[in-house]
């Protein structure tokens, strides 16, 4: 892992850092080119103009690690709420959780209740929610929460990060279900005992996965992938994988952040590919910004480029 990601990485969890950024006009700034705004109506506004422009999207509320009951509940009534809303705009746009806002911390068994509250309002909106995946230490425990979740229900999906070593067994372990897997790189500070540490590694793992889940034995179980990376030399050789073994748009979407590479999803959807769009809103932005610096620290300068040419 380079000293630039793993600085980004350490100071996403600065709570000084964090308390101070915040209050920056700068920061602020640069935040607005990967985030619509802070509330919801921000980010079904920006999933309305993703849909004209023939994206879907996936909205998910920042924040992770409550201390109390009552705050995860209040954030499961408030998924509710963005699913009743997005109904309403006629946005085409799925819900993406983290465990952690639901309750996991505290009670599993109250955020197992949480989820199933969401997949059954999905389940009357026409809609679907997908499970983020957190750090390493949350893995086992979210993966028993998609398997009990989707033994009552298909409408439930799950984040997998490549740069975990173990990613590969849980693929092979999953794939009888037929889930739905929204393959990620890996946005957190993991020891080199568990994650790959370098980025030729990742990169190579990601495809092997990807090309595994779009595989014909992947596909017959009902698997399906988003393929969530903003990778052009990735997103080439497995558009070559899926045009090579003619993977049906179907069993795939490929799946980016919000005005991160917007010419490579412009060029996606000029040529027809499914596209989704993860658009992030809330208050507790500043650890997901760092991490999505973190993922290409080159980002820091194509980020200052974009604040002053405002």
């Amino acid at each position: 892992m380079s000293i630039a990601r793993r600085t980004l990485l350490a100071l996403s969890t600065n709570p000084w850092l964090r308390d101070h950024a915040t209050k920056t006009a700068f920061v602020r700034r640069a935040v607005s080119t990967f985030m619509p705004g802070e509330q919801l109506e921000d980010a079904i506004t920006a999933a309305l103009q993703q849909q004209a422009q023939g994206a879907t999207a996936i909205l998910t509320h920042l924040g992770e690690n409550l201390t109390r009951m009552d705050e995860a509940d209040a954030v499961t009534e408030h998924y509710l709420h963005v699913l009743d809303a997005v109904k309403a705009a006629g946005a085409s746009a799925h819900v993406s959780v983290k465990p952690t806002q639901l309750g996991l911390d505290l009670d599993r068994d109250r955020c197992f209740q949480n989820l199933q509250r969401l997949v059954d309002r999905a389940a009357e909106r026409g809609s679907f929610i997908w499970i983020d995946m957190e750090g390493s230490a949350y893995v086992e425990p979210t993966l028993d929460l998609f398997r009990r979740t989707l033994a009552r229900s298909s409408l439930i999906g799950v984040a997998l990060q490549a740069y975990l070593y173990r990613t590969a067994a849980d693929i092979e372990a999953l794939l009888p279900l037929g889930p739905s897997i929204r393959l990620v790189k890996g946005a957190y500070l993991e020891p080199p005992d568990i994650a790959y540490p370098k980025k030729s590694d990742v990169d190579a793992t990601y495809v092997t996965l990807a090309e595994r889940l779009l595989s014909d034995e992947a596909r017959r179980t009902g698997t399906r992938i988003h393929i969530a990376t903003h990778d052009p030399a990735i997103i080439g050789r497995l558009g070559g994988y899926i045009s090579a073994h003619r993977v049906p748009d179907s069993a795939y979407e490929y799946a980016m952040l919000y005005g991160i590479q917007r010419p490579l999803q412009q060029r996606l959807l000029a040529s027809g590919k499914p596209l989704r769009i993860l658009i992030s809103y809330g208050e507790s932005w500043f650890p997901w910004y760092m991490r999505r610096l973190a993922e290409r620290p080159a980002n820091v300068w194509f980020v200052a480029k974009q604040v002053f040419a405002r």
